[in-house]
């Protein structure tokens, strides 16, 4: 599965998750990085993208219309971009497991 990132996760991360997530990228690179949630929350779901944030609006955007697409919460606060790899490589089993999980749809992930 591929990963749309969110605008407050640095677009710098994707060179050091393509190895365990290809094709994954940033609202920014695809123009998004100004629009609103729901704009990005559909284009996630048309693409075939999981989106990974560390706020909930979309956590809630999908209680309220269901997924997919499915929602990778990072409740890390602010940390370097080392660190948020170091915590996804760290989950990877975790984390892929729920995306083929056709019963779930958010995720959180602490440190």
């Amino acid at each position: 599965m591929k990963l749309l990132l969110d605008n407050n996760i640095s677009h710098r991360l994707l060179k050091k998750i393509q190895d365990m997530f290809p094709n994954s990228t940033h609202v920014m690179t695809e123009e998004l990085d100004e629009s609103e949630d729901y704009a990005i929350w559909k284009f996630a779901k048309i693409n075939n993208y999981a989106i990974v944030t560390k706020d909930s609006d979309f956590s809630e955007l999908s209680i309220i219309n269901g997924f997919p697409p499915k929602i990778i919460c990072l409740r890390i606060g602010n940390c370097k971009i080392s660190d948020i790899e170091k915590i996804i490589r760290h989950n990877i089993i975790l984390l892929n497991e729920f995306l083929i999980d056709s019963k779930s749809g958010i995720i959180e992930v602490h440190q």
